[in-house]
């Protein structure tokens, strides 16, 4: 029953804190600000899935926790991509 609070009491904290990443990613002053936000939001969202994992007992969200930090991953690459060259292609980008 203890265990049990204590997630509870862990997914609250961690949907507060990705709330508080949501209010940053909205009203960030800069684009970096704003990408750092969902990159933090990201990363709450699979410590949540993890956490969700251990309190039902079921092993199959940890397997969709790291196909989504891999996601997050590829897509955190890929906007700061488009923030430096304006572009996803290697086209006009100097070596």
């Amino acid at each position: 029953m203890i265990s049990i609070d204590m997630f509870a009491v862990t997914s609250i904290a961690i949907l507060v804190t990705m709330t508080l990443a949501l209010v940053r990613a909205m009203f960030g002053p800069t684009v970096f600000d704003r990408v750092l936000a969902l990159n933090t939001f990201g990363t709450k969202t699979v410590l949540l899935i993890c956490v969700v994992d251990f309190m039902t007992g079921r092993d199959d969200f940890l397997d969709l926790a790291l196909l989504y930090s891999l996601m997050n991953f590829i897509g955190m690459v890929a906007l700061l991509r488009f923030a430096e060259y304006g572009s996803f292609s290697d086209e006009g980008v100097s070596p």
